[in-house]
C-alpha cells in the first residue's frame, strides 16, 4: 500500500488544529470531504488516528506517531519536488548559504568566472535552519558552523577560527587585552542552541548584540564576527583557550549536481590558500 501524500497533508492539518471544521477551511475543502479522506487514510493504515467525541478531537497513539513521521515525509516530498524541478530547468542557478561572519564573496566571484552562464545567489542561514534549508532545496550548498546535524548531509571541513568574548562596553572585563575561560566561568552565558526553559531563543547575531548590550549575559563568537560587526555598546576580547569555531561546507548527500561539485572545488581551493597564508 502506497501512502497518499494528499491524505497525509489533510491529516496534518486536522492534527495541528484538532478541529475538522477549521482544518477544512484551511484546506479549502468541504468538511464531509475531509472527514472521508481521513477515514480512508485510517483504512489504508489499518489504524485509528483520531478520537472524536463530545469533548472534541484528540490524537490516538497511532496518530501521534503518524504526525511525527508525516512532517519529515512531507518535507522530503517537497524537497524532492523542488530538486526535480530545478534539474528539469537545467543548470542555471546556484544558491549558496552562509553563516554570519563567513565571507563568501571571493568564492562566488571565482565560481561565477568559471560558470558565467550560472546565476549565483548568497543567502544567510542561521544556526537553527542551516541543515533544513539545505535538505529542502532552498539552498544548494552552505557554509555552516558546528554544531551540525549531519544526517542527510555531506560535510567538508574548510577552516577554523578563534573565538572572542562579546561583552557590554561597560563590563568589568571589557578593558582586558585577553581573557581565559576561567575569567568567564561566573558570567551568565548566552547561547543559540541551549536557551533556558523560560528564555526566548536567540536566532541571530543581531539578537545576541541586543542581549549582550542590555547586560543579559556575555557570549563567545567567532573572530570573523568581531571583525565584521561593531557597535559602540559592544566590545570584544580574545579568549585564546576557547575551543575554535569550525566552518564546514555542507550539501545534501543525494544531490548529483555538477554546479555543487564545481563550487565545492572552488571553496576547498580558497580554504587551502587561506591555510597556506596563515602558516
Amino acid at each position: 500500500m502506497d501512502l497518499d501524500l494528499r491524505k497525509v497533508r489533510y491529516f496534518v492539518a486536522v492534527a495541528d488544529l484538532l478541529h475538522f471544521g477549521r482544518a477544512a477551511e484551511l484546506l479549502h475543502i468541504a468538511q464531509p470531504v475531509l472527514s472521508r479522506q481521513i477515514r480512508a487514510l485510517e483504512k489504508d493504515l489499518d489504524a485509528e488516528l483520531f478520537v472524536r467525541d463530545s469533548h472534541g478531537v484528540t490524537l490516538t497513539p497511532a496518530g501521534r506517531q503518524l504526525l511525527d513521521d508525516a512532517r519529515h515525509l512531507l518535507a522530503g516530498a517537497d524537497a524532492t519536488r523542488r530538486r526535480v524541478r530545478r534539474a528539469a530547468r537545467g543548470p542555471g542557478r546556484l544558491v549558496v548559504g552562509f553563516r554570519a561572519g563567513v565571507v563568501v564573496t571571493r568564492a562566488l566571484r571565482d565560481f561565477g568566472a568559471a560558470h558565467p552562464d550560472v546565476d549565483v545567489h548568497a543567502r544567510r542561514v542561521e544556526w537553527d535552519d542551516q541543515e533544513a534549508l539545505i535538505l529542502d532545496g532552498t539552498v544548494d550548498v552552505a557554509y555552516v558552523r558546528r554544531p551540525v546535524r549531519e544526517r542527510g548531509l555531506r560535510l567538508l571541513p574548510l577552516f577554523s577560527e578563534a573565538r572572542v568574548a562579546m561583552l557590554p562596553e561597560d563590563h568589568r572585563l571589557a578593558g582586558k587585552q585577553e581573557l581565559s575561560l576561567a575569567d568567564l566561568v561566573d558570567e551568565p552565558r548566552l547561547s543559540y542552541a541551549h536557551p533556558g526553559p523560560d528564555d526566548v531563543p536567540i536566532r541571530t547575531i543581531e539578537e545576541k548584540f541586543e542581549r549582550v548590550a542590555s547586560g543579559a549575559g556575555i557570549t563567545l563568537v567567532p573572530e570573523s564576527v568581531a571583525l565584521q560587526y561593531s557597535r559602540p555598546d559592544i566590545t570584544y576580547v580574545p579568549v585564546p583557550d576557547a575551543e575554535r569555531d569550525e566552518v564546514l561546507l555542507a550539501w545534501e548527500s543525494n544531490r548529483r549536481s555538477p554546479l555543487i561539485a564545481g563550487f565545492v572545488t572552488v571553496a576547498q581551493a580558497l580554504a587551502q590558500a587561506r591555510a597556506g597564508a596563515a602558516d
